[in-house]
């Protein structure tokens, strides 16, 4: 059986058994693999914008006997359809780009398809977006790997337009119960932290200083002063 990393193996458990997958952005195709050989997802898909990293997991694919996955050369989700996936997983990219993969996939705009996402930057501009297209985010998750730390959310559609406040932007539903939330909190204090201090000084900036220093203080409030 394939060893996957702490992040992916995050995501593969968010997985709900026997679901139809579609991992966009596959890479090295390891995820599907594990999907389908572990008996979990019977049906994948997995797509790729660039021909050399699909080759790449077709090659892996192919000596891991993982005939049963299917690759797409394609932008995102630009050919795969609903009746291909009821789970979507889109991870590794960042946020702004997350977001413009999910706006061209309109059969994403279902509730009983799963979204599982993972950002690598913005991920502050992701919830956004989410919240503003009607994106729920059920469950979401901190994960440290390799001197970073991400966060993994599962998100489908819930109908209505909302908003979220800038603490909820810059961490999610996340709550410092583990050491990796806490951490990730701890990260966007400190971001938040620096910018305040950098901008208090300067006239024109104002507005910025005070956002981020009520956004610090919120951040270390809740992580326990």
């Amino acid at each position: 059986m394939i060893e996957l990393s702490k992040r992916l193996s995050l995501i593969a458990e968010m997985v709900n058994e026997g679901s139809s997958v579609c991992d966009v952005g596959t890479d090295h195709g390891y995820l599907p693999a594990f999907l389908y050989l572990s008996g979990k997802c019977k049906k994948v898909t997995a797509t790729d914008i660039n021909q050399k990293p699909l080759e790449s997991a077709r090659t892996n694919l192919e000596r891991l006997s993982c005939d049963g996955v299917k690759l797409i050369l394609c932008n995102g989700l630009a050919s795969v359809t609903r009746e291909m996936a009821d789970t979507v997983i889109i991870a590794g990219m960042g946020g702004e780009v997350i977001g413009g993969i999910i706006d061209r996939a309109p059969f994403l705009k279902d509730w009983e398809v799963s979204l599982i996402l993972q950002p690598t930057t913005a991920a502050k501009e992701l919830r956004v977006f989410l919240a503003k297209n009607g994106f729920t985010v059920e469950r979401e998750q901190a994960i440290a790997e390799n001197g970073k730390i991400y966060s993994v959310m599962l998100a489908r559609f819930c109908g209505a337009p909302y908003t979220i406040s800038d603490t909820q932007a810059a961490i999610g539903i996340l709550k410092p119960d583990c050491d990796d939330a806490a951490k990730y909190i701890e990260k966007q204090y400190k971001i938040a932290n620096k910018c305040a201090s950098e901008l208090e000084n300067v006239p024109r900036k104002q507005n910025e200083y005070k956002y981020y220093l009520k956004l610090s203080e919120e951040l270390k409030n809740i992580l326990g002063g």
